[in-house]
């Protein structure tokens, strides 16, 4: 534990609040998911984001890359459970758009040993951010983004 509150202080101010909302988002995105469906979700997460004033990063490349490393310690170290791909991937994806960096969350499909199994991950200029080991690349993904942030900076 001193080692994980060490490395948390260690990081920078704007890193150390975007894993804490990201902690705070994680669960309320599962709860939301299982108490009103994900459309529902998906559609207070967006409103959200229309309200945003924040000015548009123009690091976005950098910003992109510490937001998705936050999220990802938020699922390891800070969470009630384990975050589903989904809860994740509109976690990251939502904290991105309030950055106003724009992002897409895709969902895909595939059948392995007579089961359906379905895969949610997200995605900016067609590369997929919070897969490192490509897993999606096994999924057939659908043809329209489920949720899509407007476009910011490149």
């Amino acid at each position: 534990m001193w080692e994980q509150l060490r490395r948390f202080s260690a990081l920078e101010r704007g890193s150390r609040g975007i894993f804490l909302r990201a902690a705070m988002l994680l669960p309320l995105i599962s709860l939301s998911l299982r108490m009103r469906g994900f459309r529902k979700t998906q559609a207070s997460l967006q409103k959200f984001l229309s309200t945003s004033q924040e000015p548009a990063d123009t690091s976005s490349p950098h910003r992109a890359d510490v937001t998705v490393r936050m999220v990802r310690a938020a699922v390891r170290h800070a969470g009630l459970g384990h975050p589903t791909c989904l809860e994740e991937s509109l976690a990251l994806w939502w904290l991105l758009g309030r950055q106003r960096i724009s992002s897409e969350v895709r969902i895909g499909v595939r059948k392995r040993d007579e089961k359906f199994e379905a895969h949610a991950w997200v995605e900016r200029d067609g590369t997929a951010l919070n897969e490192p080991e490509a897993l999606h690349e096994h999924y057939a993904a659908f043809d329209a983004a489920l949720s899509s942030t407007p476009p910011g900076p490149r």
